[in-house]
């Protein structure tokens, strides 16, 4: 059930090289593949039939803007909105990243890699865009397309906990939406994805 006021919808990047070769992309600033344009356009599709968009956020990365082009002209770039920095792991296969430092992010949310940002650096500036959005998007369909992180970090921030980083999981193009009410803002969905025409 979709929900007819307003709303924050949260819309991940379709697809890119690095997300096919499971690459740790962060601030790696590739554009969409072709299977990430189908992606971005399918999931355009979804939200413009269900909502009356009034404003378009993104992450200033080209495939989070190209993604957001697919719904619209008139994008606004918050830079609070870019991926988290891996700093010395951008780049490398998810594999290759040692156990311990995945234990690290997990265990010290202020745990900062060689030239990275610490997850406490990412939940500041992400609920501080989230509290901006708060009036807006309870009167009116507000989305913000972004990457895996911060869109986490803002569940997180609507479910009133510290972090679901590592409980969960969100593909590309995937749509979260999230009510704002006059109690607080609610999580209606997570993880939604748009059918796509063709694979």
């Amino acid at each position: 059930m979709w929900d007819t006021a307003g709303v924050l919808i949260l819309l991940r990047h379709g697809r890119t090289a690095a997300n096919a070769a499971g690459l740790l992309q962060g601030r790696l600033d590739q554009d969409l593949d072709d299977f990430g344009r189908q992606q971005a356009s399918a999931a355009a599709a979804l939200i413009n039939e269900r909502f009356d968009v009034a404003a378009i956020v993104s992450s200033p990365l080209r495939r989070a803007v190209q993604t957001a082009a697919a719904l619209g002209d008139d994008v606004v770039i918050d830079d609070r909105w870019v991926e988290l920095a891996y700093g010395r792991y951008e780049g490398a296969p998810q594999g290759d990243v040692p156990s311990e430092v995945w234990q690290r992010w997990r265990d010290d949310r202020h745990f900062t890699p060689e030239g990275g940002e610490s997850l406490a650096v990412l939940d500041a500036r992400v609920r501080q865009a989230c509290e901006e959005l708060v009036e807006r998007a309870g009167d009116e369909d507000i989305v913000v397309v972004s990457h895996v992180s911060p869109m986490k970090t803002a569940v997180a921030w609507a479910l009133g906990v510290e972090d679901v980083s590592f409980r969960s999981h969100l593909d590309q193009s995937a749509i979260c939406r999230i009510a704002i009410r006059p109690t607080g803002p609610v999580l209606l969905s997570f993880n939604e994805t748009a059918p796509l025409p063709t694979l």
